[in-house]
């Protein structure tokens, strides 16, 4: 590129910076202004109202009054948000004001127009000539999927297509162009190069300047109801999917707020990683959980829940446990596509027969027995979906509960209820008293209509648990009909299921749920007594999707039933006992086909060529890495067992001249655990654990399942060796871990290494002995 060209590019990134600068100046002016008027509108806002109650005329203009200047204030507090969100923007753009250009000549013009894309739209103070375009804006999507050469983009009014004529790519550091490109394809790999050799931090990169053109069709999708992206790992799922939010929050700006969408992340380390994105967008974050999160909110405080860490733990730890057969069977059974069909067959037995009722107790006697609610349900209409007869059964004992209420209030107990009335309670029905009395009323009359009003009072909230309980149904025995679930013989559906059976029973008996046990019990609950739905959400995301199950992807989507969905996903990384493929296929059953659309991402940009070309081999997967080159990974022989700390020590020290994050990955809680006791002495070391809300740069300990989605410069897997990781299915794991590496991997191990390991070829790794 010759120096004319830097030259000039230069001085427009320079003209583009001082009328940054100008705005920022007068947006801050305007901001002063806008501040001193909301809170001057707060201090008078009763001032400026005028109140008048005296008949329902004035009550009405005092109404308008009051309605008249909350929305003045409410304006005011909007453009004083707005105007905030505009200089953040303006912030951003000092530093870089764009990333790309692209000279396009729309078919039947003579000039071509040159158009400078960055993250967010700047414009002349006319509002007529940009100076930057989103990257969402329509025209900006050239830029991704097309190089110099003809190309098209859609328009509310129609797709416009013409010629590229130049095509560059930008990196603009505090004003100052450090590298610029012309390139004939999406995004040159230079571009690339330069920001993936960059060493990681604890939050995800905005990636809005590399996004390629599969990633780009993701992002402006808006035809399905459900996209499904499988993505082999570092192919930019979920930074597409952050980009997609915020390209529909940006496309949809007038319709779609951020708390109209959720997202469900893999655990709450994973929700800090990705924190800062939106916002570095100029986008407030949508709404983010956990489905752990979800569940214990679903089920309640009076319930104790194993989380699915867990219950991995234990897979993973515990397989000389008498049990663990069983256990495994079960976790998979219950997640399982037959399991969901078992459960809709047993509901439509109960239109039937066979519901199981709970007395409703009221001062400890039976107000209605099981046998009465039963008799009442059964005598309704069978065609009545239950949901709907547990409506009416309920309409009814309210009803009763109403005529019980007046005969009660003659009961002795009412009037040793009322001697303990606290005196605010009593002064206060003696002011109503006060009030409604006529002038002929005696103090005996006076009297009596206050024992009237307080027993009535007393009874009234005696017995507000009942109604409470009522009309929540609670009068439905919903955990004895799940367990009679495990009362019938199904050894159609495995081996170990008595053991499963009596396991099940003894936990929730216990108040305690297995993971694989909540979704279906809420599911079961659900159906029942009807789905507490949530029609607000419009669009759910779920990254690390290959992790749920069949019968959890149906429970989501009785929860959003109008909502569409982005569902992201890589079957090689596939650890949980009860993910398998058939999760994405019971997905698609949910959805019309036409509804569906799909992505295959096959292309790996996280990891170096050459941890790609080692680690896919653990899983035999189609992968093609990025050409960014780097050292292969080291597999390491230490002596014995104990020289492996040695070792890692020595291992972590010399990483860490060279990476800012080095990461030892291990199996299990426990072998994290006893690494961090054995090093946190001599290193600064920290440990990662499912409740840990981020991480900072350094050198951290983490169990396999917690580094699902994140990545590190460097990682190191401490133990490698064939008693650690012996078992075919564990492959998945090992691949995971690896694929976490950013810039280097390193496994040590000592007597034997993992057989998991022998598919790779010996010219993928360098072999070492320490």
């Amino acid at each position: 590129m010759n120096k004319k060209e830097w030259k000039e590019e230069q001085e427009r990134v320079d003209f583009v910076l001082s009328e940054v600068i100008v705005r920022e100046h007068d947006l801050k002016e305007k901001l002063g202004d806008v501040k001193t008027d909301v809170i001057n509108i707060r201090k008078n806002f009763w001032e400026d109202v005028t109140v008048n109650l005296d008949n329902a005329e004035e009550a009405a203009e005092t109404f308008a009054s009051i309605k008249q200047q909350a929305e003045l204030m409410s304006e005011s507090e909007r453009r004083h948000k707005h105007d905030i969100k505009q200089l953040n923007n303006l912030h951003k753009l000092k530093h870089s004001p764009y990333f790309g250009r692209i000279d396009f000549l729309e078919n039947g013009e003579s000039n071509s127009e040159s158009i400078y894309i960055g993250t967010s739209s700047f414009v002349d103070q006319t509002g007529m000539e940009f100076y930057v375009y989103d990257w969402r804006a329509p025209i900006s999507s050239l830029y991704y999927d097309y190089g110099v050469g003809a190309g098209q983009y859609d328009t509310p009014m129609g797709t416009i297509a013409g010629d590229i004529k130049v095509k560059k790519q930008f990196i603009i550091k505090n004003g100052k162009i450090q590298h610029m490109f012309h390139t004939g394809i999406t995004i040159g790999d230079e571009l690339l190069q330069e920001v993936l050799g960059n060493q990681s931090n604890s939050e995800m990169k905005n990636i809005v300047a590399t996004i390629q053109k599969e990633q780009n069709q993701i992002i402006r999708n808006e035809k399905g109801r459900l996209l499904i992206v499988q993505g082999v790992a570092g192919s930019g799922k979920t930074s597409a999917a952050l980009q997609r939010v915020a390209y529909l929050l940006y496309r949809y700006r007038d319709t779609l707020s951020a708390d109209e969408i959720v997202l469900f992340s893999p655990n709450p380390l994973f929700t800090s990683y990705i924190s800062t994105v939106l916002p570095e967008l100029g986008e407030e974050n949508m709404q983010q959980t956990t489905f752990q999160s979800y569940l214990q909110h679903r089920l309640g405080s009076n319930w104790r829940l194993e989380d699915q860490f867990d219950q991995m733990e234990y897979v993973l730890h515990r397989k000389e446990d008498p049990q663990y057969a069983a256990r495994i069977e079960g976790i998979k059974v219950k997640s399982s596509i037959q399991f969901i069909n078992y459960i809709d067959h047993l509901i439509d037995s109960l239109s039937s027969s066979g519901m199981i009722f709970k007395d409703i107790i009221f001062r400890e006697d039976t107000l209605f027995s099981k046998a009465k609610i039963e008799k009442y349900f059964y005598r309704i209409d069978r065609t009545i979906p239950i949901p709907n007869r547990l409506h009416i059964v309920s309409e009814q004992l309210l009803k009763e509960v109403r005529a019980f209420e007046l005969n009660e209030q003659k009961q002795e107990w009412v009037d040793r209820e009322i001697e303990l009335l606290d005196i605010e309670v009593l002064t206060k029905v003696h002011n109503k008293v006060e009030k409604e009395k006529q002038k002929e009323s005696d103090v005996f009359y006076q009297y009596e209509r206050e024992q009237e009003l307080l027993r009535a009072l007393v009874v009234k909230r005696k017995l507000k648990r009942v109604r409470d309980s009522i009309s929540q149904f609670r009068f439905l025995d919903v955990t004895s009909i799940y367990l009679n679930l495990f009362k019938k013989e199904l050894n159609e559906f495995m081996t170990h299921w008595p053991e499963i059976c009596s396991t099940t029973v003894e936990q929730i008996k216990e108040k305690f749920f297995l993971y694989e046990d909540v979704t279906p019990y809420l599911y079961l609950k659900g159906k029942l007594e009807g789905f507490q739905i949530n029609t607000l959400i419009k669009h759910v995301f779920i990254d690390e999707a290959q992790d749920y199950s069949p019968f959890q992807f149906a429970f989501i989507r009785q929860m959003f039933p109008r909502a569409k969905w982005t569902v992201l996903g890589d079957f090689n990384q596939s650890i949980y006992a009860h993910s398998n493929t058939s999760s994405f296929l019971t997905l698609e059953t949910l959805f019309l086909s036409s509804e569906i659309i799909k992505y295959d991402l096959k292309q790996s940009y996280r990891s170096t060529s050459q941890i790609i070309e080692f680690a896919k081999h653990i899983v035999q997967a189609s992968i093609e890495p990025f050409n960014r080159n780097g050292e292969k990974p080291k597999v390491i022989k230490v002596k014995d067992k104990k020289d492996l700390i040695l070792a890692l020590s020595r291992r972590i020290k010399i990483k860490l001249e060279s990476y800012g994050t080095v990461a030892v990955i291990c199996k299990t809680k426990a072998e994290s655990e006893t690494l961090f006791n054995a090093l946190h002495k001599e290193l600064d070391v920290r440990l990662i654990t499912k409740d840990s809300a981020g991480f900072d740069s350094g050198v951290l300990i983490i169990p396999s399942y917690l580094a699902k989605g994140v990545e590190f410069d460097a990682v190191i897997i401490p133990n490698v060796s064939s008693s650690i990781y012996a078992n075919k299915n564990e492959s998945k794991l090992l691949y995971t871990i690896c694929t976490r590496a950013m810039h280097s991997l390193e496994l040590l191990y000592h007597d034997t290494v993992s057989p998991l390991l022998l598919n790779c070829p010996s010219t993928s790794f360098e072999k070492q002995i320490e």
